[in-house]
């Protein structure tokens, strides 16, 4: 029996590669139109495919927070998404934050503070960060927010619940608070 099964498998065996569609994606401003497989995931698409290597690849299954790129203005592991389902979306990387070869401010305030010694996990952080912002701008509450209408503090306890899906190995959460703190407390105001 197992050997008629082999047989089965070796006779209906194809040696054609795997099946590739093209996919347009729109990351930091720019469009990549990309000849992938359906099952690639965005964070290997902007890395091994785009050729932007700033997101890292730590855990590959959404526990660390090194893959988190920003679509939309919304944070996502990238690990976790497949390439197909962003067409038609802004995808931003580390990469795209600066402006005209100026760092974004939380690029700078993550500078300022040392908010990273690695620096493995750093994309993530300020990607993430970025997004968090984003959703306490518009009134997301987190776990430790204590006023469900809105009126959210941006302390430190805010935001380490906020940012708690980035790890950083190194423990450099002290520099990477301060650093929000530094680039968003006027506008959280």
């Amino acid at each position: 029996m197992i050997e008629q099964l082999a047989d089965r498998n070796a006779a209906g065996k194809t040696n054609s590669s795997p099946i590739k569609i093209a996919v347009h994606l729109k990351i930091n401003g720019a469009a990549y139109n990309l000849e992938i497989e359906p099952r690639v995931s965005l964070l290997d698409a902007l890395r091994e495919f785009a050729g932007l290597t700033g997101t890292k690849k730590g855990c590959n299954q959404g526990a660390c927070g090194a893959c988190t790129v920003l679509v939309d203005g919304d944070r996502i592991n990238s690990c976790l998404a497949l390439a197909v389902q962003y067409e038609g979306t802004e995808i931003t990387t580390i990469e795209g934050l600066a402006n005209d070869g100026e760092l974004h401010p939380l690029q700078a305030a993550f500078v300022e503070h040392d908010g990273f010694q690695c620096g493995y996990c750093t994309p993530g952080q300020i990607c993430s960060a970025i997004g968090m912002f984003k959703e306490f701008q518009n009134n997301l509450p987190s776990a430790v927010s204590l006023d469900m209408n809105g009126e959210y503090d941006f302390c430190d306890e805010e935001i380490r619940e906020r940012m708690s899906g980035n790890l950083c190995r190194c423990g450099a959460y002290v520099g990477i608070t301060e650093a929000i703190h530094t680039a968003f407390d006027e506008a959280a105001r």
